[in-house]
């Protein structure tokens, strides 16, 4: 859910207490869960770029995500001051979690959009990973920063004091043009992606877990991975940009499609990828983006420490 605070409103009191009612939610205590178990219930909140410029205009997330071709947006679903992303395997949870919050926050906040979506069923892509496929039959999320080491360098960031342990989120709500997908070929479509769709294995060859070998060429000098395949225009060695952690939720409504959600310590990871990619991504071609935002997601918190408070404290 994407959503306004009044003009009038002040971001760190509103913070706390969702960050109290997120800890009541998730312990299982809240009345407004109705008797329903929380189980694996987790909540996710981001601030937008303009509640992050008054906080400090050089902060990580100060800066509002460009706009890229492909796109169809209208005002109200482009960027947005509050991100709240809920997740629960039990998909009664989730609604009652949102009234819940929603219900904390009153007439302070104004919804701008929201969005529900399901992973798949998960698929064995490496040691101790898993990731699901998509709506085209694809494994969505294979390469990411897995290890601590990736993750200190491309996710997490790290300071200001304010904001680490925090990192940076790019929502994108996406319409995928299923039928002339599904009207090419196998081959066709593993072409587009540069994997093999039942293994998930790049078309290079190995194992699903495999780096692309983007080198590797056919006998008459053809690139094995297509030049315009989406593993190729995506991989971050050509990029030049860091590891980004992908998150992506098939949709139905409006559209069938994709909510695609990417989490990086430095926004350009998500930029220049995607400026990469519009400028010959087969990919990009089957999809168009309704919905966008960048959203600073805030540090841990607890009791002794509200959500949001190294930005913008507790007071109205």
């Amino acid at each position: 859910m994407v959503a306004d605070l009044g003009t009038t409103v002040s971001a760190g009191p509103l913070l706390a207490e969702l960050g109290t009612t997120v800890r009541t939610l998730t312990d299982g205590t809240d009345p407004r869960l109705l008797g329903l178990a929380p189980g694996d219930l987790t909540v996710t909140v981001g601030v937008g770029p303009r509640l992050v410029r008054a906080a400090g205009a050089e902060l990580p997330g100060a800066t509002d995500l460009p706009r890229f071709s492909r796109e169809r947006i209208a005002p109200g679903a482009r960027g947005g001051d509050l991100l709240i992303q809920i997740c629960a395997s039990d998909p009664l949870v989730v609604p009652v979690a949102a009234a819940a919050l929603l219900n904390r926050a009153g007439d302070r906040v104004h919804e701008r959009w929201r969005q529900s979506g399901r992973r798949g069923t998960n698929v064995p892509v490496g040691a101790e990973l898993a990731a699901p496929r998509n709506l085209l039959g694809f494994i969505d999320g294979i390469v990411g920063p897995h290890t601590a080491a990736e993750q200190r360098r491309d996710l997490w960031l790290a300071g200001p004091s304010a904001v680490a342990g925090g990192t940076l989120a790019v929502v994108r709500r996406m319409e995928l043009d299923l039928p002339r997908f599904a009207a090419l070929s196998v081959a066709e479509q593993e072409a587009v992606f540069g994997r093999r769709r039942a293994s998930g294995a790049p078309l290079s060859g190995g194992a699903v877990a495999s780096g692309p070998d983007l080198g590797a060429k056919t006998p008459d000098g053809r690139y094995l991975v297509p030049a315009n395949a989406h593993v190729r225009r995506a991989h971050a060695n050509v990029v030049g940009a860091g590891l980004m952690l992908r998150r992506s939720y098939s949709i139905d409504e409006p559209a069938p499609g994709l909510l695609f959600i990417s989490f990086q310590n430095d926004l350009r990871t998500f930029t220049a990828t995607l400026t990469h990619m519009d400028a010959a991504d087969a990919l990009l071609d089957f999809t168009t983006t309704t919905a966008s935002g960048t959203f600073l997601i805030l540090p841990g918190f607890d009791r002794q420490r509200p959500l949001g408070v190294g930005l913008f404290g507790t007071q109205g």
